[in-house]
């Protein structure tokens, strides 16, 4: 259990979250561990065997506190929430370009496009570093080829086409993935990306930082008005908050995919942390998941230039800064979506 920023994380198993007043009381085994006021919490995350009575829930969704549950291994459950704020007329607009064929492709486009450009930006940087030759000419090769998917992205003219585009570039960029780890590479290493469950280390430390980032997303979308299940790239399905995962794609490969490479590489983690279920399934234990949490809190305060806002922000702010822009081109205040473009 940790307080993060505005964020409150309960990771202990067993614990109960109730409202005392106008504070968040939080209880283990029937002894009290933490009040906190509601006004300093902008949101909770619960993982595992984590409950919440109905009249805290209430109270959070008055004063617009997100409360989200995932399993232990860090799949996303449920969410509650209030209701959503913002100008109806924005999110009209949300819906009639999700509608247009062209205007949704034009919107994703520049997403996909981002993330292949940022995608390359780690390889390169990969590859200048590394003293593996071998693996250096892998990833440079590698970049080259996601130069040339993303010019190809450049060009279409609709979704199924831009979804095609952007399988084949996450083909040859997780293709080189286990050149990006360097250390620990008896506990940690990559064969291919695997879901729902992850089957082995990295890939549950992966989809660990994915779902964290499709929550801050969420929530950035959230705070100005858009709707979140509303997607251009990723279409609408219930219980899928579709444009989260639209505007992740630009954050996947220069936050969770360098966050996670950093800590393997690092060893700020290693492998006895991670313990795999009779199913096959890859989960971290409470020690590991609290210092990952702990981790990726203190990776979002680094600050990193914004290209188009010309300044630096935080890390945790660019979803925020990224949904805003967003938003005011809906509006008309700008003629295109600027996409975050690491450099």
């Amino acid at each position: 259990m940790k307080k993060l920023l505005n964020t409150l994380y309960v990771t202990t198993q067993g614990a109960y979250l109730s409202r005392e007043g106008e504070t968040v009381h939080v209880c283990i085994e029937r002894e009290t561990k933490l009040r906190l006021p509601i006004h300093t919490i902008g949101g909770i995350v619960a993982f595992g065997n984590v409950s919440a009575s109905p009249f805290l829930l209430g109270l959070c969704a008055e004063n617009n506190v997100s409360v989200s549950f995932f399993t232990m291994n860090g799949r996303f459950l449920a969410r509650v929430q209030g209701p959503v704020n913002g100008n109806v007329l924005l999110r009209r607009e949300q819906y009639r370009r999700a509608d247009n064929q062209l205007a949704a492709t034009e919107i994703a486009r520049s997403a996909v496009g981002a993330k292949i450009a940022n995608c390359r930006t780690v390889l390169l940087r990969a590859g200048r570093e590394t003293e593996d030759a071998p693996a250096s000419s892998r990833l440079k090769d590698a970049a080259d080829n996601l130069a040339v998917t993303l010019r190809r992205t450049e060009r279409v003219e609709n979704l199924n086409e831009l979804r095609g585009r952007e399988g084949e570039a996450a083909n040859t960029y997780f293709g080189v993935f286990d050149d990006l780890i360097v250390a620990q590479k008896e506990d940690f290493f990559f064969r291919g990306r695997s879901r729902r469950p992850p089957l082995d280390n990295m890939n549950a430390l992966l989809s660990f930082f994915y779902t964290l980032l499709a929550h801050d997303v969420q929530s950035a979308l959230e705070g100005v008005g858009l709707d979140p299940a509303v997607g251009f790239l990723h279409r609408d399905r219930p219980g899928r908050a579709s444009l989260s995962l639209d505007l992740m794609e630009e954050f996947r490969p220069i936050f969770a995919d360098r966050l996670a490479l950093s800590l393997v590489n690092r060893r700020q983690i290693n492998g006895k942390g991670f313990n795999q279920t009779e199913t096959g399934a890859v989960t971290m234990d409470d020690k590991t998941r609290k210092e990952v949490l702990m981790l990726y809190q203190t990776r979002k305060q680094d600050e990193i230039m914004h290209p188009f806002l010309n300044e630096k922000v935080s890390i945790g702010l660019l979803p925020h800064v990224q949904a805003l822009l967003l938003a005011r081109y809906l509006r008309g205040d700008l003629d295109a979506y600027p996409p975050f473009l690491w450099k």
